[in-house]
């Protein structure tokens, strides 16, 4: 069974680079068909996708997102990181990362982590 685990610092400064990591075990991140997805939610809002990378590498980027956003992947540790740029207080957020067999499916869920943006 796959399990999916963030990880990264719980405080990060306005304007400066949220950066994420989800380690997966069970399962690699190259096969096929799954896309691995990065989630947030914020305080009192719902479910938001940040992106996602796929099984062949190719990252996929909300739009709203997109020019502060970048997906990559590590085959070798079998993880895969999020880095958002330019962080505001609008950024605070439980941050997810789940597997899914495409960019809204979300099958299975790490446990999430919370990452505030305040100075």
């Amino acid at each position: 069974q796959v399990r999916l685990q963030e990880s990264g610092p719980g405080l990060v400064k306005p304007s400066q680079t949220l950066s994420l990591t989800c380690t997966v075990s069970g399962g690699s991140i190259t096969a096929n068909y799954y896309y691995w997805n990065w989630i947030r939610q914020p305080p009192g809002k719902g479910l938001e996708w940040v992106g996602a990378i796929a099984y062949s590498g190719t990252p996929y980027y909300s739009p709203d997102l997109k020019s502060r956003t970048s997906i990559s992947r590590d085959t070798s540790t079998n993880q895969f990181t999020l880095q958002l740029n330019s962080v505001t207080p609008e950024d605070t957020a439980e941050y997810f990362c789940a597997r899914g067999l495409s960019q809204t499916d979300f099958a299975s869920w790490g446990q999430g982590t919370q990452v505030t943006v305040s100075s």
